[in-house]
Parts: structure tokens; C-alpha cells; sequence
């Protein structure tokens, strides 16, 4: 027998607010550095005689910074989110600083460049991994889902920032820019411009690390939640449950396809949209205002699942719908010759910002329905196990970019694809929500 009661009253404090700051300024530097490159390609390529190979890599770097995946999530199951915050942290600012190393040999000057990108890369599994888990730890269970996409959107918020500062503060090649202080730009021009942001990105990664280490604990002294204060799945009990669990690998390919895919894409937006006509600074504003719609809106919904819970499996299916047709017009609008389709600035626009907000406000709301669907098994692990997958994909995609990068329908039929399969999967998905059970429900 059982009788409903309110979610248990845990105990929370106002210290959790500065702990979650600080883990999402640290993610939203990860995803600054790591999109530093795709925004200001063109000005890359004159400065430091980059090729298109190399655009792709400096990118790619970001998947293959998941190879460790499995240690940092063992190491936050084992040591806490302070350990783990920590050694992420110096990992970022030893990348940035090699990014920074003021060498006049142009190769040497490259592979530190892409030393430095590899370094944040390593830093990625933390800072998409670890949203659930905290805010399991911190928050209580009507802030849960609030918590996870402040803290999982602000690294797309970083790639957003990207796409804003690059373009404005390096000027393009041709003196395009709209800045009267650039127009007239030559190649040590762009290359003191570009070195200037690199040595900001250092500046801002150096102080939050600085923050981390001052004050970041691992948990509050008592639990906020039921679920919070139970016992979880060992490590190796754990990945013996997600791999059993046929409806968790059927939602973690809903998630990995789509977001890994849009992920390799937005990275190297500017490679894409140049071959149609379209400048560096307004391939900037398009990737900015598509990711900061995703995070506002992701935000959104999110304080909407934790009102209304016993939701999630409809907010997807309505945020991939919406996705799917975005995608759609946007890869038929590139297709003018066949299509004949206008193509303005105004439905690039459009049709990108519309795809960036029904994906990346998808992302909380996928971290919840993992972690329900399969508790007690621990959210870093669970969290750590789809981010992976998503990588893979997005490392598969940008694997044959940097041998197919002349043309790109194939790149942008891949979006509406993945979008229909993860909708699908969806569709056929049985949810549950055995986590909130154990908040609301007490067994007598």
C-alpha cells in the first residue's frame, strides 16, 4: 500500500544559486573556445594559412574530446562535481593558453592552436554531462528540470557568443565589415584582431577556474530530495543496466542522431553558407540568434515540465515536429536551382533560428527523461553515456566534411533526416518517471 503525499520539503540553500553560476559560466567558456574558429573562418585561413581540413579539425576537436568520456564520469561518481569541476577547469585554461603562445613559425603556431582546441575538447564531457547530476544534488525536485537546461544551455549559449564576437570584432578578408574602424583590414590586422580574442578567452577561462577553485563543493551538507540522498547503481552496474534497457538506447539515439548532427553543422556554418553568398558577419548573426532562441526557449519549457510534470515525452515530440520542418525549408531554400525557392536573408534567417530553437531547447528536456527512465543509475552516467553517442555522430559527420567540404546538400540533408528519425523514436517511446515516483510517492 501506498499513500500520495507532497514532494518531501529536502533542504536547500541559497548557495546552490553561486555553485550553478559557476558551473554554467565554466560550460558557456568551453562552448565560446571550442566554436572560437567556424564563425571567423575565412579570416583564419588568410592570418594563419588555415585550409578548409583545418577548419573542419579544429572543430572535430571537440568530438574527439570525448574519448574520455568514461573516466570523467567515473571520477564525478567516485570524487564529486569539485574534483571533477577542477581538473575540467585547468584542462580549459592550459588549451587556452596554448592557443595564445606568441610563436612567428606559422605550423608550429598551428599545432598548438590545435593542441589548444583538443585540451578545451577534453573538458566538453563534464560540462554536458553533469547539468542532471547537479542539479539533483543542489535543487529541489520542483527546480530539477530549471537547473538542468541553466546549466546544460549555457555551453550552447558559449557557441552563440561565438558566432557574435568573432565576426564582429575580427573583420573578413574583403573589408566587408559594417565596423568603420575594420573596413580597411589587412592580414596582420585580422591576425592582431584574432589574437586579441584568443587572449580574452584566456583572461575569462583563467578567472572562472580561479572562482572553481576558491569555492566549489561537491554536495550541500544534507540532500535536497528523497532521490538525491538514495542509493545508486554501481559503475559497472550501471552501464549493465543502460545497455539492457532497450527503451533508454531507443531515446538516447532520439537524442544523439539530431543533436550530434546540428551540432557538427552549426559549427561550421559559415563553411556552409559561404558557397551561397552569404557574409561571414550575417553567418555570425544567423548562428547566434538561432542557439540564444534555443536557450531561451529551452529555459522556458523547462520551468513549464517542472510545473506540469509527467510531460516530457510530449514537449519532444512537439520540439522535433517543429524541428523537422525547419529543416526541411532550410535545406530546400538552399536548393534554389531545383526548388526555386527565394533565397533572402530573411527565410536564411528564419528557417535557422527556427531549427536552433526547437533543438537546443530539446536538451533539458531529453537530460530529464534519461534520467527518469532509468533511475537509480546514477544522471553523470546516464547523461554521459548519450553525449558520447551524440559526439560519435558528430564526429562521423565532420569526418567526411574534411573530405567532402566542396559541396554541402549532402550536409544539409542530413539535418531534416536525422530530425524525422528521432521524431519517430519518439512516437514509439513508453515514458516513465521513476525518480519523481520516489519524490512524491511513499511506501507505508
Amino acid at each position: 500500500p501506498a499513500r500520495r503525499l507532497a514532494p518531501l520539503a529536502g533542504r536547500v540553500y541559497g548557495r546552490r544559486w553561486l555553485v550553478l553560476l559557476l558551473f554554467s559560466l565554466l560550460g558557456f567558456a568551453q562552448g565560446l573556445v571550442w566554436n572560437s574558429w567556424g564563425p571567423i573562418q575565412n579570416s583564419a585561413r588568410l592570418a594563419f594559412g588555415f585550409s578548409g581540413w583545418d577548419i573542419a579539425l579544429l572543430v572535430f576537436w571537440g568530438p574527439i574530446g570525448f574519448a574520455p568520456c568514461f573516466f570523467f564520469m567515473w571520477l564525478m561518481d567516485k570524487k564529486g562535481l569539485r574534483v571533477t569541476v577542477l581538473l575540467t577547469s585547468s584542462l580549459m585554461v592550459l588549451g587556452a593558453g596554448l592557443r595564445c603562445v606568441p610563436v612567428s613559425d606559422l605550423e608550429i603556431r598551428k599545432k598548438l592552436i590545435h593542441g589548444g582546441q583538443l585540451l578545451n575538447g577534453l573538458a566538453g564531457p563534464t560540462v554536458m554531462n553533469a547539468a542532471p547530476f547537479l542539479s539533483t544534488t543542489w535543487f529541489s525536485p520542483d527546480e530539477r528540470a530549471t537547473a538542468t537546461a541553466i546549466a546544460s544551455l549555457l555551453n550552447y549559449l558559449g557557441a552563440a557568443g561565438a558566432f557574435l564576437v568573432g565576426p564582429l570584432v575580427v573583420p573578413p578578408p574583403n573589408g566587408t565589415s559594417h565596423l568603420p574602424l575594420l573596413s580597411q583590414s589587412n592580414t596582420e590586422h585580422i591576425k592582431d584582431r584574432i589574437e586579441a580574442v584568443l587572449y580574452a578567452e584566456f583572461g575569462m577561462v583563467s578567472l572562472i577556474f580561479s572562482a572553481a577553485l576558491a569555492y566549489f563543493p561537491s554536495r550541500p551538507p544534507f540532500p535536497p530530495s528523497v532521490a538525491a540522498a538514495s542509493q545508486r547503481l554501481s559503475y559497472r552496474r550501471s552501464f549493465c543496466r543502460l545497455l539492457s534497457n532497450f527503451r533508454f538506447l531507443m531515446i538516447a539515439l532520439a537524442y544523439a542522431i539530431p543533436l550530434g548532427v546540428f551540432s557538427g553543422w552549426s559549427g561550421v556554418l559559415d563553411l556552409i553558407l559561404t558557397p551561397i553568398h552569404v557574409s561571414q558577419v550575417d553567418a555570425g548573426w544567423i548562428g547566434f540568434w538561432s542557439i540564444v532562441g534555443g536557450c531561451v526557449v529551452g529555459i522556458a519549457m523547462a520551468r513549464f515540465a517542472d510545473f506540469i510534470r509527467g510531460m516530457l515525452k510530449f514537449i519532444l515530440l512537439l520540439l522535433l515536429s517543429g524541428a523537422t520542418l525547419a529543416s526541411t525549408w532550410f535545406t530546400l531554400t538552399c536548393l534554389t536551382s531545383v526548388t526555386h525557392l527565394p533565397l533572402t536573408t530573411a527565410t536564411l534567417y528564419t528557417s535557422c533560428i527556427l531549427l536552433g530553437i526547437f533543438l537546443n531547447s530539446s536538451v533539458p528536456i531529453f537530460f530529464e527523461l534519461f534520467v527518469e527512465t532509468v533511475y537509480p543509475v546514477p544522471e553523470g552516467i546516464t547523461c554521459g553515456v548519450v553525449t558520447f553517442l551524440s559526439n560519435v555522430f558528430m564526429g562521423v559527420l565532420l569526418f567526411f566534411l574534411t573530405f567532402y567540404h566542396t559541396e554541402f546538400s549532402w550536409f544539409n540533408w542530413c539535418l531534416p533526416g536525422s530530425c524525422l528519425l528521432s521524431l519517430l523514436l519518439i512516437l514509439c517511446f513508453r515514458e516513465s518517471y521513476d525518480r519523481l515516483y520516489l519524490d512524491v510517492v511513499v511506501s507505508v
